[in-house]
């Protein structure tokens, strides 16, 4: 079997226009497959969706609009862009908060995103749509897998290892509004606590005066404010044993706070990320660890991480290109 190629592109547009246009043209037909793979009936209407992000989060509502339209105006596209109720999805993703024991070096948010290859959207957006600059790692078009806004605010998401599904937004266009309209983690914090979501996750924050938190977020339970600095797929217990041993999501939250009680210096974390348990090939199974990022939330600096490479950038001099990463067997 040849090795996996990805192909992780930084794009930067203040405004929605060509470029994400561009990107809704290449992934809309894969998303338009998954969000009517249970009929259209199924899904909620145009005006349930419009409905629910007046309500919920209305500072998205122009751009919301505005991306509906450059995606040809059609009733399937604005509900799919709402993100309101859509299909259940799950992936895996580690995520640590590190603060440096000899207060040297400044804050950071370390992660691991673990998903299919296939599946994975690869477009790092750099945008202003709502004035605020947001760097963040794209999913659903809009929506965000992790990320860093201008006020120095840092946030990433990691499946929270149940199967319920309830009414709510998906996780990525949640973790969007977060980044576009919190300044620190206690705005963001209150924004989770107000926000419904359609299935369980944990999002980690962090900001540029250190201030942490990690949020357990769902469906059917109240959110819970944690002060837990690693997590990986399960919140306070192990609920689904089944995906926690598939994905060693035990293992994985071990190894990490192991690093943390030994004081291990952010090299060494970002080091422990990249090997094995909390890396996982997705050569070999169609599934695992896609890229490792690191925010800096004081500074604004951003870096993407592979075995073997690294991407550079900063919030404030957002560079586009693109790396093309081999995922390989690993004798390859």
């Amino acid at each position: 079997m040849p090795p996996i190629s990805i192909r992780f592109q930084a794009i930067a547009q203040d405004q929605p226009g060509e470029k994400w246009h561009a990107l809704f043209e290449r992934s809309w037909p894969a998303y338009r497959s998954w969000f009517l793979r249970g009929g259209v009936v199924g899904r909620p209407t145009y005006l349930e969706c419009r409905r629910a992000l007046r309500e919920h989060m209305p500072e998205l509502v122009p751009v919301w609009e505005q991306l509906a339209e450059l995606a040809g105006g059609g009733d399937v596209e604005a509900r799919f862009l709402s993100l309101w109720c859509p299909p259940a999805y799950i992936a895996g993703c580690s995520q640590t908060v590190w603060i440096d024991p000899q207060g040297r070096d400044e804050p950071a948010l370390l992660r691991n995103y673990d998903f299919a290859p296939a599946l994975l959207e690869g477009n790092w957006l750099a945008t202003r749509w709502t004035g605020r600059r947001v760097a963040a790692m794209g999913d659903c078009l809009w929506g965000a897998l992790d990320g860093v806004n201008e006020d120095g605010l840092a946030a990433s998401l990691s499946f929270g290892g149940r199967t319920v599904a309830g009414i709510g937004f998906g996780i990525p266009l949640v973790l969007r509004y977060v980044l576009e309209t919190a300044r620190n983690t206690a705005q963001a914090i209150a924004i989770l606590q107000r926000v419904p979501v359609h299935m369980s996750y944990s999002v980690t924050l962090l900001d540029k005066a250190a201030d942490w938190a990690t949020v357990f977020v769902g469906p059917d339970r109240p959110v819970e404010v944690t002060r837990r600095k690693a997590v990986t797929n399960y919140q306070r217990v192990i609920e689904w044993p089944e995906h926690a041993r598939a994905t060693r999501a035990y293992e994985r939250l071990e190894a990490m706070e192991r690093q943390l009680d030994n004081r291990a210096s952010a090299q060494t974390l970002t080091e422990t990320l990249l090997a094995d348990p909390l890396y996982q090939n997705a050569w070999a199974r169609g599934y695992g660890t896609l890229y490792t990022a690191v925010y800096r939330p004081l500074s604004g600096r951003i870096d993407l991480h592979w075995p073997g490479a690294v991407w550079a950038q900063s919030l404030r001099t957002f560079e586009e290109g693109h790396h093309d990463i081999l995922y390989r067997a690993p004798s390859q």
